[in-house]
């Protein structure tokens, strides 16, 4: 089957870095039932290339150039790109969700590069009491997240700062879920560059309120009279 046909029958592929060195074409078409979700395209790729398998649970994949999670659906004529997490170039770029420990001297360390004299760092905590508002007390907070479309959306915020603020050098957005109690950092949102006046502060900030706004990620604050699920008031856009 030609492109031409795929754009009316089928899905076209494209492969990016190290899929296309396993895979050993950078891009394919594939015949397949239509629509189907995203995860049942990724087993359809590796059982006709399964030199991948172990890559599938990692990759990105954007749908017609834009972002989608395992649940998206694809369609006659879509054009689908998998592809490992942008590396900013030879900047470094760190998004994670994660259980583990956030180690906050370890992902400083991934994004210094020896031009490196500044970094802002925004720590987001566990607060075990609220006085703003009505005051109470938090036991522990509960995090959840649709992991592969927060590390995708992750990926796009990195993208946004280093498009408005280009004099960044590294860039780590992590996010820790499930049960943290009071006084456990829970988000890491840090930016280097070679001096404190090219931006960093300013990325660091836009980098946690566009966290907030579009990276699927939840918390369920456990307090000692009950829990309760807190939701946001920001409804992103369509492609945003």
């Amino acid at each position: 089957m030609n492109e031409d046909t795929a754009k009316a029958h089928g899905v076209k592929i494209l492969f990016f870095a190290h899929l296309k060195d396993l895979s050993g074409v950078d891009r394919a078409v594939l015949d397949v039932d239509l629509p189907l979700r995203v995860v049942e395209l990724k087993r359809t790729i590796v059982a006709r290339f399964p030199m991948l398998a172990d890559r599938m649970t990692n990759v990105l994949v954007a749908v017609n150039q834009q972002y989608a999670g395992d649940e998206d659906l694809v369609r006659a004529g879509d054009e689908v790109a998998f592809f490992p997490p942008v590396s900013g170039g030879s900047l470094p770029t760190i998004f994670r969700i994660t259980k583990e420990e956030l180690d906050l001297n370890e992902l400083l360390e991934k994004i210094t590069l020896p031009t490196t004299g500044a970094a802002c760092i925004f720590t987001g905590m566990v607060r075990g009491e609220t006085r703003r508002g009505e005051a109470h007390q938090t036991i522990a907070l509960e995090y959840e997240a649709y992991v592969p479309m927060a590390e995708a959306k992750m990926a796009q915020v990195a993208a946004e700062i280093r498009q408005r603020w280009p004099a960044v050098e590294g860039i780590a957005i992590v996010q820790r879920i499930g049960h943290l109690k009071a006084g456990t950092p829970t988000v890491m949102i840090a930016c280097t560059a070679a001096h404190r006046d090219t931006g960093v502060f300013e990325a660091a900030r836009y980098g946690i309120d566009r966290l907030k706004e579009i990276v699927p990620v939840w918390k369920k604050e456990i307090m000692p009279n009950g829990e309760e699920w807190i939701e946001g008031s920001y409804y992103p856009k369509k492609g945003e």
